[in-house]
Parts: structure tokens; C-alpha cells; sequence
């Protein structure tokens, strides 16, 4: 008998080299998609770069809130980098192909600083919650000592969960076809081409889904009626409106973000529709990190009176 006819499963997947096809679909506009992803690429890390080098450097910039803020710009400089060069690579040199393992690395990433982001801005609604509805006891309750730990909190939290999550799924023998109709790994059109039933992987998919996306999305939905209910009670239409100002920048990254996040990985599999996955992606992978600087500075008077500050010195 021979041995070599039927490899191991085990060596199946280690031999597995996949294929993105991105937008394979549309090759007459592959130069364009490649100049519009390219700028995007260039106005995130700028416009993020920017307000993270902001914070670090002017003194009015140095509350719990520019705290928070430098933190979510530096999150998506890396959030983006992990997907748009690669999709430029592909582009460019119509090569797509990308190792299992280059494959894991990128699902990895992904999970994780998009978990990390769905507990940051929960925090950052935290952040809000306090300094409107209990002003007087903000200095006390978002000490220093309190924020690093939020923030650290977000972004060690998910680590453990998105690697588990990504190693169970890599798991699996990939027996078949081995394209994948997406611009990056992510975890639906990766477990379509898996060779085995992968009922545990989608039910442990909802669980994450529920814990990074749900739960902190109704904490932000809590902290937020909060702050309504609080803003509806001031006696001064200017401070309603300056507090209304401030919170509606997060409120429009939040919905952008969650919006697409929550459908994309609670869908039932039986509605999942290959080119749906690949426009919802795109607003949580780049569309939010490229709107979060125009969102909060360009609505923001201090991060406007820094940046003046600075391009004057």
C-alpha cells in the first residue's frame, strides 16, 4: 500500500497557500481602486499620526478624554495597516497569493485590534458618561492611575481570545478550494473552505461576537441615554449644545463601526452573501479609521488650536 496517495490532514492545511481575490471582479478598475485605497491609506496614518503627535505634545491636550483619543488614533494607524497594504500589494502586482500562516497572522490582528476598538470606545463612552453627568467628581474618578488601566485593559483583553479563536479555526484541514472572495482573512469566507463541519467555530464566531460587540455596544447605549437624559436637564441652551457637540463625534464613529461589525459576524450563515461581507468590511476597516480624525478634530476647538500651534511653530 502506498502511503504518499492520501497526505495526512495534518500536512493538508500546513501546505495550504490561499488566494485573495479581492476585487478580482472588477480588473478594469484596478488602478483606480489602487489610487483611492492608497490616499485613504495616506489620510488615515496622517490624520491619525497627527492627532496622536498632538496629544503627546501640547500641554491643554492632556486630559483623560486626549488620553483616550491618542490611544484610539494610534489603535487605527495599526488597525489599517494590517489590511490595506496587503490589498495594495494585490493590486498592484496581481500576485494574491498569501501563505497559511501569513493568512492566521493577518485573521489574528484583525480580531484583535478590531476587539480592542470595540472596548475602547466603550471606554471612551465611560469617559463622557462621567465628565457630563457627575462634572464635580471627574478629576477623581478618571485619575491617571484609572485611565492606564483602561486602557490597558482594552488592549490586553482580547489577546488571548482572538488568538484562541484564530488558532481553532487554522485548525482545520482546508481541503478544497483554497480561494478566498475577500480582500483579507477574515473568519466567514475562510471557514467556507474548510473540508469539515464547522458548527463549534460558528457558534465560538457569535460568542466573541456577542462579548467584543453586543455587551460593549449596549454599555455605550447605557452611558449614553445617561448623558441625554443629563443634557436635557441644563438650564443653558449653550451648554447643551456644547456637550451635544462633544458627544455627537463618538456617536457617529460608534454606530459606523458596530453597525457594520455586528451584521457582518451575527449574520445567520445561511444569509451570508460574499460581496455584502466585503462592503461591510470596508466600513469597519477603513471607512471608520479614515473618518475618526475628521470626526473628532475638525468638531473639536482644542485639537484645531493645537494644530495651529504647532504648524505656526
Amino acid at each position: 500500500m502506498n502511503h504518499q496517495d492520501k497526505p495526512p490532514e495534518e500536512n493538508l492545511t500546513r501546505s495550504v497557500e490561499f488566494v485573495l481575490l479581492g476585487f478580482a471582479d472588477t480588473p478594469h478598475l484596478r488602478w483606480f481602486l489602487f489610487g483611492l485605497f492608497l490616499s485613504i491609506y495616506i489620510i488615515i496614518l496622517m490624520s491619525n499620526g497627527t492627532i496622536f503627535l498632538l496629544t503627546k505634545l501640547d500641554p491643554a491636550l492632556q486630559s483623560p478624554m486626549y488620553f483616550f483619543l491618542a490611544n484610539f488614533s494610534f489603535l487605527e494607524m495599526c488597525y489599517v495597516s494590517v489590511t490595506l497594504p496587503r490589498m495594495l500589494m494585490d493590486l498592484g502586482t496581481q500576485r494574491r497569493r498569501i501563505p497559511l500562516v501569513a493568512c492566521a497572522a493577518q485573521m489574528c490582528l484583525v480580531l484583535m485590534f478590531g476587539g480592542t476598538e470595540c472596548l475602547l470606545l466603550s471606554v471612551m463612552a465611560y469617559d463622557r458618561y462621567v465628565a457630563i453627568c457627575h462634572p464635580l467628581h471627574y478629576p477623581l474618578i478618571m485619575n491617571h492611575r484609572l485611565c492606564i488601566q483602561l486602557v490597558t485593559g482594552s488592549w490586553m483583553a482580547s489577546i488571548p481570545v482572538m488568538i484562541g479563536q484564530t488558532y481553532q479555526i487554522f485548525s482545520l484541514p482546508f481541503c478544497g478550494s483554497k480561494e478566498i472572495n475577500h480582500f483579507f482573512c477574515d473568519i466567514p469566507p475562510v471557514l467556507k473552505l474548510a473540508c469539515v463541519d464547522t458548527f463549534v467555530n460558528e457558534i465560538f464566531q457569535y460568542i466573541v461576537a456577542v462579548l467584543f460587540g453586543i455587551v460593549p455596544f449596549l454599555l455605550i447605549l447605557g452611558s449614553y441615554s445617561k448623558i441625554i437624559s443629563t443634557i436635557l436637564k441644563l438650564p443653558s441652551a449653550a451648554s447643551s449644545s456644547k456637550a451635544f457637540s462633544t458627544c455627537s463625534s463618538h456617536v457617529m464613529v460608534v454606530v459606523l463601526f458596530f453597525g457594520s461589525t455586528i451584521i457582518t459576524y451575527l449574520r445567520p450563515k445561511s444569509s451570508h452573501s460574499e460581496e455584502t461581507g466585503k462592503v461591510l468590511s470596508l466600513f469597519y476597516t477603513i471607512l471608520t479609521p479614515m473618518f475618526n480624525p475628521i470626526l473628532y478634530s475638525l468638531r473639536n476647538k482644542d485639537v484645531i488650536m493645537a494644530l495651529r500651534k504647532l504648524l505656526c511653530k
